[in-house]
């Protein structure tokens, strides 16, 4: 069984998505792989470690492709990229979840077998093949060092002979995996830290983190389905900014992560809320390619407002190459061993796991995937 493994074209796009370990772990277990020059350069990965690894070297996409039973990408492929692999064949990535019903149907026309890592289901079994939280994780942790770099103020505790400087203080809005990362890397550099999350259950996760949880009395209004946050009533989102609003004078630096699968972002700070911190604090919102969670966020692009900075970075991992690459094609290889057994393809619809990330199979949309007793 072939697979193939192309270089990324989306801005910014720096990972790759299989590095030379893992396809050497599968050209052992009997698969064969093409790789596309250049594909894992700026994830620290040559041509030359992936010809070690077993693979072969194709100088384009088209050659890359040519008779591959899988396809495996970071970010989505273009028209073009689609219209190249070969009918039939499976591809591997993070998809989105079908929101998009223009590409579902150029992967329907190529009879694509489409499983997306944004749609893996949140369960046990397949915590390996978590790559929103691994992707999250990485975010998580940059997030802070660019808050950290743009700040106007140390984090840590400093005893210096001009005297004693004050940690800073932060505020992670949103305890997830890239709230929790962020809480745990501004602690490490040595800053205070308070957390707010939607969800109390995250509370004691805040806690053993060395921070501070921000009590409100939500209950469980704010627990979606799979422990994730969900859309609150408006009542409740006033007063969740306005207790968040009270904290921001005394803040020097927000790291904001709050968001609601396919859903536009949670509005948690208003303008004027911004113009009662410090000048020189930064707000770095992580919600920003969901339309953020600061009223004043523009994605990809850093504001001032009364001397705050506001910044709306775009695809964060792939600022950390290296280790996001290596973290998200342990978990390509996971789901990859999933649909595949002894090098052949065994995908079973009866699986929860097959069926959950699956957004198009053989011309058929999801829905239409047997539920139970069928196998593909």
């Amino acid at each position: 069984m072939l697979i193939a493994i192309p270089r990324e074209t989306a801005p910014r796009e720096q990972r790759v998505a299989l590095i030379p370990e893992t396809i050497a772990k599968l050209v052992k277990a009997g698969f064969q792989a093409s790789v596309e020059t250049g594909a894992g350069l700026k994830a620290g990965h040559t041509d030359a470690a992936y010809r070690t690894a077993g693979a072969s070297i194709a100088n384009d996409f088209a050659g890359c492709v040519a008779g591959a039973a899988a396809v495996f990408k970071v970010r989505e492929p273009s028209p073009e990229e689609i219209a190249a692999i070969p009918e039939g064949a499976l591809l591997l990535g993070l998809l989105g979840r079908g929101e998009d019903p223009a590409q579902i149907e150029r992967y329907r026309a190529r009879r694509l077998g489409v499983f997306s890592l944004n749609a893996v289901p949140r369960i046990s079994r397949a915590q390996k093949m978590d790559a929103l939280s691994s992707m999250a994780a990485c975010a998580g942790y940059k997030a802070v060092l660019l808050a950290a770099n743009m700040s106007s103020k140390f984090f840590p505790l400093l005893m210096t002979a001009a005297g004693t400087v004050a940690p800073s203080r932060v505020l992670v809005l949103g305890a997830g995996v890239a709230g929790l990362q962020a809480i745990a890397t501004a602690r490490r550099l040595g800053a205070i830290v308070e957390a707010f999350d939607v969800r109390p259950a995250v509370k004691e996760e805040v806690q053993s983190l060395g921070a501070t949880f921000v009590e409100m009395q939500l209950g469980d209004a704010g627990v979606g389905a799979g422990g994730y946050a969900k859309e609150l009533d408006e009542q409740r989102n006033e007063l969740i900014r306005q207790t968040i609003a009270a904290r921001l004078p005394n803040t020097d630096v927000v790291i904001s992560t709050a968001s609601i699968p396919g859903r536009k972002a949670p509005l948690l700070i208003a303008a004027a809320a911004v113009a009662t911190m410090k000048p020189g604090s930064v707000i770095v919102d992580m919600a920003a390619e969901s339309g953020g969670n600061c009223a004043l966020t523009q994605a990809g692009e850093s504001v001032t407002h009364a001397g705050v900075t506001v910044v709306g970075p775009l695809d964060l991992a792939a600022t950390l190459p290296a280790h996001a690459s290596q973290m998200y094609s342990r978990n390509e290889y996971e789901l990859l061993v999933h649909l595949a057994k002894d090098g052949k393809l065994n995908v079973d619809f009866t699986d929860e796991i097959t069926r959950g990330s699956c957004l198009t199979y053989d011309g058929r949309p999801a829905s239409e995937l047997a539920p139970a007793g069928k196998s593909a």
